[in-house]
């Protein structure tokens, strides 16, 4: 036990070290929210990947691997396109617009876009972010606690406030640069976890040939493509699901912005190959991991304890602890982003843009500061009462926030008759219909991902409204100059 809290003394004083070191760039509006737009190629990549993934990766999908075996492998599918196809050709055109606007936020983009003068897409998406990002920091918060209460012992309020105090610091302090760095050392952590995991479980279990065997006697459909459902109606749409978990990464707000940090476009194209071979490192291994888990523990009741379970029978007390700081990384490397974002559509894209007052950028640095804690503050307060209801919101604030956003970025970026009504229309409708589908309907439709049916309405809305009204003046112009700029996908930047 000393030695895993020593492991985690050690990973925690680092991260104050990175929000003291990041804090030099936090003094004005531009370095609190992107760094300054000075982040290397490495840096956006790990970082987008480690804020994309969460404890969802370490927890939710060897739980996966686990509970249905190869079914899980769809979910690999549709992260590597999704990341793939955001970086290769989301991440250019949105860089070369984000930087000819001078932009800070996806807000600012949208409103640039299409000459928004009543500020009502800003308003639209400070909405939605902001109802998405609180609850599901709680819910993420809530994570920290059991984890500490599972590794060390700890109650549950006290894991809960240890990481919130830690995250809070450095996120406060260091503003986006901190966080981005420690996305890094974060993603680094948890890449080397997935790796390293699989190789020592499978051996441990036997071997390849004795995993497979196992697997198989226990239930041939853990090594079907569609699982236990065949190639019915129910296997499509649950293989659909899976591989839809991937188009969030064309445009949650959370990952365009680290487009927006990016120092240039070469880093935009060297962290494309990065960012896809670090996704692929992280999905296999945790897949492979839960399929090795249940056959070395085999019965778990929840199948999202494995990764605890293997790191603490198959690995000395040190590992244990880098385990432990794992788990707490892909919570923490989820949390300062979401909380960055939602300080942004406050301080940024409310006060700055639309109330507009003469103040200096320290003191819109100062207030941005001070709204990160309040957010966190109050997502603290929903993680300590420990209110189940919040992960009801955790299950479609990747989906909500996707939905409601991505649909409009894309139609912005290659269509040139996306209007601003259209993308009112999209924003709402993707946002309202990813609700209304879990809430309502999801149970009635073979459980099909809400993603699915909220890109649809997202598109849908975008599209047929901007076809009965008219684009901004300029912009065709305007897109046809970003597409002269950015050229073949992977030409590098200047």
């Amino acid at each position: 036990m000393t030695v895993i809290i020593a492991v985690l003394v050690v990973y925690l004083l680092i991260l104050l070290v990175i929000g003291l070191w990041g804090g030099r760039e936090s003094k004005t509006v531009s370095g609190y929210y992107v760094a300054g737009k000075k982040l290397p190629s490495w840096v956006i990549a790990f970082s987008s990947n480690s804020t994309g993934e969460s404890a969802w990766l370490l927890l939710g999908l060897t739980g996966m691997g686990y509970a249905v075996g190869a079914h899980a492998f769809w979910i690999i599918l549709g992260e590597v396109l999704g990341i793939a196809l955001a970086w290769t050709v989301v991440a250019r055109p949105f860089k070369a617009y984000t930087d000819r606007f001078d932009s800070i936020t996806v807000p600012d983009y949208l409103e640039d876009r299409f000459r928004d003068k009543a500020h009502v897409l800003r308003w639209i998406s400070v909405v939605i972010i902001f109802s998405m990002v609180t609850a599901y920091t709680a819910a993420q918060l809530t994570a920290s606690g059991k984890a500490f209460g599972s590794f060390l012992g700890t109650s549950y309020s006290t894991g809960v406030l240890i990481g919130a105090a830690v995250i809070l610091y450095y996120t406060t302090v260091g503003g986006f640069k901190a966080v981005a760095y420690s996305d890094l050392l974060q993603g680094v952590l948890m890449f080397g976890c997935l790796v390293i995991l699989p190789i020592v479980a499978i051996p441990a279990a036997g071997g390849w040939t004795e995993v497979m065997g196992t697997l198989h006697a226990e239930d041939p459909a853990l090594l079907r493509p569609m699982g236990s459902f065949g190639l019915t109606l129910p296997g499509i749409i649950s293989a659909a699901g899976f591989v839809g978990i991937g188009l969030a990464f064309l445009g949650a707000p959370q990952l365009l912005t680290r487009f927006i940090s990016a120092r240039d476009q070469k880093q935009i194209v060297d962290g494309g190959f990065i960012a896809v071979i670090c996704v692929i490192g992280f999905d296999v291994g945790a897949v492979l991991s839960g399929m090795a888990g249940r056959v070395l523990f085999p019965g778990l009741l929840d199948p999202e304890t494995v990764l605890p379970e293997m790191s603490a029978s198959l690995f000395p007390a040190l590992f244990t602890g880098i385990f432990l700081v794992v788990v707490l990384a892909a919570i923490m490397s989820t949390v300062d982003s979401l909380l960055i974002l939602a300080s942004s559509a406050v301080v940024r894209d409310i006060v700055q843009q639309v109330f507009n007052p003469k103040w200096p950028e320290a003191r819109f640095s100062l207030y941005g500061k001070l709204t990160t804690v309040v957010i966190g503050g109050g997502a603290l307060i929903m993680a300590l009462a420990e209110v189940r209801m919040v992960f009801w919101f955790v299950l479609f604030a990747w989906s909500g926030l996707a939905c409601a956003f991505t649909p409009v970025v894309l139609c912005s970026l290659f269509w040139k008759g996306t209007t601003r009504a259209g993308a009112i229309a999209g924003m709402v409708g993707g946002f309202l219909t990813t609700v209304g589908w879990v809430v309502f309907f999801k149970e009635g439709f073979y459980d099909l991902y809400e993603m699915l049916p909220g890109f649809a309405a997202g598109f849908l809305c975008t599209i047929v409204v901007s076809l009965f009204t008219d684009p901004p003046e300029g912009a065709e112009a305007e897109l046809d100059a970003i597409r002269e700029e950015v050229g073949p996908i992977f030409r590098s930047g200047a």
